[in-house]
């Protein structure tokens, strides 16, 4: 019985077939992604366009001095979500992951954080931290660029 089971498994995973279902659900999935991924980039900006129309609305009128910060977080965020939907959507064209890609949203989003930072509740351990991985992010996109670029 054990020696069917093997040689059936085996036969399920040289087949073809086996192989096409794996492309049809991760496109299943990838298409599920960037669905949700636009509901986010929505959900952001009317987040945003709210935040926008009460800071504009409320006294003192046109003063950002307070909200600045969230405001240009909630902008970066949206750039973010529209890049991770930029990958998703090269992962479907392509059927492979854009490392250049990943690794430019992954120094957006560190660069967000910073932008955000409220220096007065942040130890130095932290800012470090974030400026360590924004290095090691940049050399990380430097060879990927440069490796794309001799390809």
């Amino acid at each position: 019985m054990w020696r069917q089971i093997k040689g059936y498994s085996q036969k399920i995973i040289q087949d073809g077939s086996f192989l096409t279902g794996l492309k049809i659900f991760e496109n299943i999935i990838a298409k599920m992604l960037s669905v949700a991924m636009v509901i986010v980039i929505l959900a952001g900006l009317l987040d945003l366009f709210i935040l926008l129309y009460k800071e504009l609305t409320t006294p003192p009128f046109g003063l950002f001095a307070k909200s600045l910060i969230s405001i240009l977080g909630l902008f970066l965020d949206i750039l973010i979500a529209l890049e991770i939907l930029e990958n998703i959507t090269a992962y479907l064209k392509k059927h492979t992951l854009q490392v250049e890609l990943v690794v430019a949203t992954s120094i957006v989003a560190i660069a967000r954080k910073f932008v955000i930072l409220d220096l007065e509740k942040t130890s130095g351990n932290e800012v470090i931290g974030l400026a360590l991985g924004i290095l090691a992010l940049s050399i990380s996109y430097l060879i990927v660029k440069k490796v794309n670029q001799d390809s």
